[in-house]
């Protein structure tokens, strides 16, 4: 790139500014969100040199990160937001992105730039903030990213991952945890649902080549196949807990489901426990149950209006797993 080379930049509006930090702070692979960022910016605000993306594929690393800051930089005096920096910003986010993805010193490059952080977190004043922003926004007011993250529930720095089959996993297991005084955002745990036993399989190989956080894989109890592909990358940290019975749904409180589901479709029907022991899946009985009244079981609605009252309902195993996270 030619020093004399002179730029003509469109300042980032407020709300691409907002989308590109929130974007730059997500739990995705370092170099795949930095790259799209970044890109994204100099095609939409550098308006000469004007760069095709066929072009901007050529582009070194350093040259994409300096346009790139320069965009940003440009933009927070363009908005009257530009303050003095000491990049800690900058650095902290550089130590994070290392201790949880595995990157080379060529991707390093994305990282340790010179965009002003500290001008950038001034716009976020949103009480309504994803926890990835709200945690940017506390990396200049502590030090201690484990109290920030035990504080304010920010759930980063994140330190662990579980790996679920579905929707019900993902609506249920933190609602139980909090129940056995676990809360995933202050512990810092990032829950992912793969869509399916194969997905799991797939996202936890593809996991394991790029993080350095341990891995929670939590399995229904038809998956034994799909767990024997899962252990030759199972590294030392990584666990796997297979259902003793069934799937997620069928380990679920009888009781738990009966109240809720009398409370929350109570003009429709009141179901009695003997209805739900039957000798078959938990989710056709419900699906049964359902079309018999007219309506349709749906995993994700079904997870939904059970969270709405969880009490004391937890069933040994689900404990049990709990107890393993």
């Amino acid at each position: 790139m030619e020093k004399n080379t002179e730029y003509k930049i469109k300042p980032l509006t407020i709300q691409q500014i907002k989308i590109s930090l929130d974007r730059l702070t997500r739990f995705k692979p370092t170099e795949d969100k930095y790259l799209r960022v970044f890109k994204d910016i100099i095609s939409s605000n550098l308006l000469y040199p004007k760069y095709k993306k066929n072009e901007l594929a050529e582009l070194s690393y350093k040259e994409l990160t300096f346009l790139a800051q320069e965009i940003f930089n440009f933009s927070f005096v363009a908005l009257n937001l530009w303050c003095e920096t000491d990049f800690s910003i900058n650095k902290k986010l550089l130590k994070y992105e290392k201790s949880v993805f595995k990157f080379d010193k060529n991707a390093e490059k994305l990282i340790n730039n010179k965009i002003n952080y500290n001008a950038a977190i001034t716009l976020l004043e949103d009480n309504e903030l994803p926890l990835n922003l709200k945690w940017l926004k506390s990396l200049c007011q502590n030090d201690n990213q484990i109290e920030n993250r035990a504080n304010f529930g920010l759930k980063f720095p994140i330190e662990k991952i579980i790996l679920v089959e579905g929707i019900t996993e993902e609506i249920l297991l933190p609602k139980f945890a909090l129940l056995c005084g676990l809360d995933f955002n202050k512990a810092g745990i990032h829950l992912i649902s793969a869509g399916g036993k194969n997905q799991v399989v797939k996202l936890f190989y593809q996991l394991a080549d790029i993080v350095r956080l341990p891995i929670f894989v939590l399995l229904d109890n038809d998956a034994g196949e799909n767990y024997e592909q899962i252990k030759p990358k199972l590294r030392k940290n990584d666990k796997v807990y297979i259902i003793e019975r069934g799937e997620f749904e069928d380990i679920l409180p009888l009781n738990l489901i009966k109240r809720n589901l009398n409370r929350h479709f109570k003009n429709f029907f009141s179901i009695k426990l003997n209805d739900l022991r039957k000798d078959a899946p938990m989710t056709s009985i419900l699906d049964e149950l359902f079309k018999s009244y007219g309506l349709e079981f749906k995993k994700a609605e079904f997870a939904s209006l059970i969270s709405e009252s969880i009490q004391d309902d937890l069933s040994d195993e689900i404990r049990t797993i709990i107890s393993k996270l």
